[in-house]
C-alpha cells in the first residue's frame, strides 16, 4: 500500500515573479550603463518607481551583489560597483579556460540542426552590426555563446560563466561602440572551425575571441576611467 506523502499541494510557481522582474530590470539597465557605476540605490525609491514592494527589491540588490553589479554596505548608501579591472581578467581567464574546451565538444558533437540555429543568431548579429545596434548585439553575442554550451551538452558551464562575467560584461558593452564588427568575424571563424570539426582551429579562434578585451580595456579605461576602480590589474 503506497506510502502517503507528507507534502501537501502546493500551488503552481508563476515564473517570472516580481523578484525576478525587478533583477532583470535593473541587470539590464546597470549592464548598459543607464545606471552607471557609482550610482545610489535606494530599495525604497526603487520600489517606489517600479510600483512594488521593498521585499522584491530587497532581493534583486542581494542578487545583483552576489553577481558584484551591486556594493552593499551596511548603514551607508549602496552603490552601484565600479568596474574592477581584475575581476574583468579573471573573468577573461574563466571564460578562455571553459569555452575553448566547450567549443571543441562542440566540434564533435553538434548537429546540423545545432547549426542551422546558430547561424540564425549568427544572422541576427550581421543585422545588429549593420544596423550599429549594440544593445541587440550584445544579447545576441550572450546568446551566442550560451547556445554553444547548451547544443554541445554543457549547459553547466554557461551557469558558472554567468556567474563570474558581471564586470567583463560592461567592459564588452562599451566595447561594442567601437569592435562589434571583430567579435562578429570572430564568431564566423568560430562557425566555420566548428561546422568543420576542426577542434584546434575552433579552440583557437575562441581564445582568440575572448583575449580581445584585454587590449580593449585599456582603450575603453582611457576614454571611461571614472567606471572603474582603483585596482591594480593583472
Amino acid at each position: 500500500m503506497p506510502v502517503p506523502s507528507p507534502l501537501r499541494a502546493l500551488e503552481p510557481l508563476n515564473r517570472p515573479s516580481v523578484a525576478d522582474t525587478v533583477f532583470d530590470k535593473l541587470h539590464s539597465q546597470i549592464l548598459l550603463l543607464e545606471l552607471p557605476p557609482g550610482t545610489k540605490m535606494s530599495e525604497i525609491e526603487v520600489a517606489r518607481a517600479l510600483g512594488v514592494s521593498r521585499q522584491p527589491v530587497r532581493d534583486a540588490f542581494y542578487r545583483l551583489s552576489k553577481l558584484g553589479f551591486l556594493s552593499i554596505r551596511p548603514q551607508r548608501a549602496t552603490l552601484v560597483s565600479q568596474i574592477s579591472s581584475v575581476g574583468v581578467l579573471q573573468a577573461r581567464f574563466i571564460r578562455n579556460a571553459i569555452e575553448a574546451e566547450t567549443v571543441r565538444t562542440a566540434c564533435r558533437e553538434l548537429t546540423p540542426s545545432d547549426f542551422d540555429a546558430l547561424d540564425k543568431v549568427i544572422n541576427e548579429q550581421r543585422k545588429a552590426v549593420k544596423a550599429a545596434d549594440p544593445v541587440s548585439f550584445h544579447g545576441l553575442d550572450d546568446q551566442f555563446h550560451k547556445e554553444i554550451c547548451e547544443r554541445a551538452g554543457l549547459g553547466f558551464t554557461w551557469d558558472i560563466i554567468r556567474e563570474h562575467k558581471a564586470h567583463m560584461d560592461r567592459v564588452r558593452f562599451l566595447s561594442l561602440s567601437f569592435a562589434s564588427q571583430d567579435a562578429f568575424n570572430d564568431h564566423v571563424e568560430v562557425m566555420d572551425a566548428m561546422r568543420a570539426r576542426d577542434e584546434e582551429r575552433a579552440m583557437h579562434h575562441m581564445r582568440v575571441h575572448l583575449s580581445r578585451i584585454k587590449e580593449q580595456i585599456v582603450r575603453i579605461k582611457a576614454d571611461h576611467g571614472r567606471y572603474f576602480d582603483s585596482e591594480t590589474d593583472t
